[in-house]
């Protein structure tokens, strides 16, 4: 794996307006010319929704529970990342040729960049997190992570997090805009303080959307497996494979706490009040169900 080490830490570039890895800017246009399939299914989220956790949960149902298929391969690779491009890896279109039918994929794309075809074609579930606990998630992953430019203190990151000037952009828009769309296409739109809550009964709510039934015990099984204690420890979904260039777990791990209510850790005050009133700004006639705690 050859990586260039010059291009870590490079600034965000801009597509139609949103900002996003540098890298990952040069494969929107490729991604356009994108052929879906009607079995194809796509994972939606904002970055660090629980994304991830989301991927392992559908690996297994396709499985149907098998617990070394499942090991088959790191999760990045047994789910395409669509948008990915880094020198020395494989981008997400070249993962994709790769992957047996029916495919996962996943994006973090808003709905503006993403091909048409996957909106004509292609069931999506969303997964939305409460916008504090993201803003702390993605300040760490920042740090960790060298495709990102640098986070620098928390404060000034805050505020770029508000303004939508991470990779990205806007999470109220994201989220907005992935609610609306579920109103008239194909998306189960679920929240991850539910699945915290209760993932049995999530993981029902998926099994009925894709169109598969497991035994009782099967089920259990994935529940167990998926928990966030389970995931960090496996190196087939907590991205230690990725070389240390790429992804310093030394800095924070990638999966770090998985927990709702996390941004009581990080947040002032001050801080805290400032949000809730932008966000309730932001979010007016919205009626997206959201929780800061459970």
């Amino acid at each position: 794996m050859e990586l260039v080490r010059d291009g870590f830490r490079l600034p965000l570039a801009y597509v139609k307006g949103v900002p996003l890895i540098n890298y990952f800017a040069d494969a929107i246009e490729p991604l356009q010319s994108f052929q879906a399939r009607p079995d194809d299914l796509l994972i939606s989220t904002y970055p660090k929704s629980g994304t991830t956790w989301m991927s392992e949960i559908l690996d297994m149902i396709y499985q149907g529970g098998d617990l070394e298929k499942c090991r088959r391969d790191p999760i990045h690779t047994r789910v395409p990342f669509l948008e990915f491009k880094c020198p020395g890896v494989p981008s997400g279109l070249e993962s994709v040729k790769d992957t047996p039918a029916p495919r996962l994929l996943k994006t973090h794309l808003p709905v503006a960049l993403l091909p048409q075809t996957l909106l004509d074609e292609v069931k999506v579930i969303y997964v939305a997190r409460n916008a504090k606990d993201v803003a702390v998630s993605y300040y760490n992953f920042y740090k960790m992570c060298t495709l990102f430019p640098e986070p620098g203190a928390w404060d000034g990151f805050l505020e770029k997090f508000m303004d939508g000037e991470v990779s990205y952009g806007s999470w109220y828009q994201h989220v907005r805009e992935w609610w609306e769309l579920s109103h008239t296409h194909p998306i189960l739109y679920l929240f991850y303080e539910d699945m915290k809550e209760n993932p049995k009964r999530e993981l029902q709510k998926i099994l009925e959307f894709v169109g598969r039934s497991l035994p009782e015990e099967t089920k259990e099984l994935i529940v167990q497996r998926t928990s966030f204690k389970e995931m960090k420890k496996n190196p087939m979904t907590n991205y230690t494979t990725l070389p240390c260039e790429v992804m310093d777990h030394t800095v924070s791990p990638f999966m770090r706490k998985g927990i709702v209510g996390d941004w009581k850790s990080t947040f002032t005050v001050v801080q805290s009040e400032r949000f809730d009133a932008h966000c309730a700004e932001k979010m007016a006639g919205c009626s997206l169900p959201l929780r800061w705690q459970l």
